[in-house]
């Protein structure tokens, strides 16, 4: 087999890290793999725009946080770019809202940069051959945040709040009697971890579950 041939069959990688010293250690690493190669780095969104559009990879490793760039917003972009577009996560960022936001915005890998770099190749190759690799401690924050993701009533009710009505208020509007508001608002409070209305409403917005009018 020629040396063309071994390199095409090789998981052909983009890096997008803005941060030179994981990139090199990435670059490095790969070497040491028979199957993977890196053809692009990126340090930017734009860059890596730039660089899928020339490179085509099959697997973009992407952080989360760039500078200028929300990591999320670029994920979406190169799922734009290219429907079979695979990509992994690998940041410093381990919340439930970040791995739900990437993962709704098309990765399908999530890995910590702690984690041991067998398991960063572990899921390249995962990935690259269409799967999804959430780990077990990724997959339960996961869980976790899915539990406390508030109900249609609770989202009807937390909006009412956060117009300032009251609970005798917000009954009127929904067609409920104020006990079960009451109920809604205690519910409301624990998913959220929020020991008041002015908290409750601030945690919603800083997870993008509220919007303010």
């Amino acid at each position: 087999m020629s040396v063309k041939s071994k390199v095409e069959q090789r998981i052909r990688l983009m890096l997008v890290e803005d941060h030179i010293l994981m990139r090199m250690g990435l670059v490095s690493a790969t070497r040491n793999e028979a199957d993977m190669v890196v053809v692009a780095e990126a340090e930017d969104g734009r860059q890596a725009l730039e660089c899928f559009r020339k490179h085509r990879p099959d697997v973009s490793i992407v952080d989360l946080r760039l500078p200028g760039t929300d990591g999320i917003e670029l994920i979406k972009a190169l799922r734009r770019e290219s429907a079979d577009a695979r990509i992994l996560v690998l940041t410093s960022y381990s919340g439930g809202d970040d791995i739900s936001r990437a993962i709704q915005a098309g990765a399908a890998g999530y890995v910590m940069k702690t984690m041991p770099l067998q398991r960063v190749l572990d899921a390249v190759r995962v990935v690259h051959v269409g799967g999804q690799y959430i780990p077990l401690e990724i997959a339960g924050r996961m869980a976790q945040r899915i539990q406390s993701e508030l109900s249609p009533r609770e989202l009807d009710v937390l909006r009412l709040i956060a117009r300032g009505r009251t609970n005798k208020e917000i009954g009127s509007v929904l067609g409920i009697v104020e006990g079960t508001v009451k109920a809604h608002v205690t519910n409301i409070f624990a998913k959220l971890g929020a020991v008041d209305r002015t908290q409750a409403i601030t945690i919603a917005v800083k997870r993008q579950i509220l919007q303010l009018e």
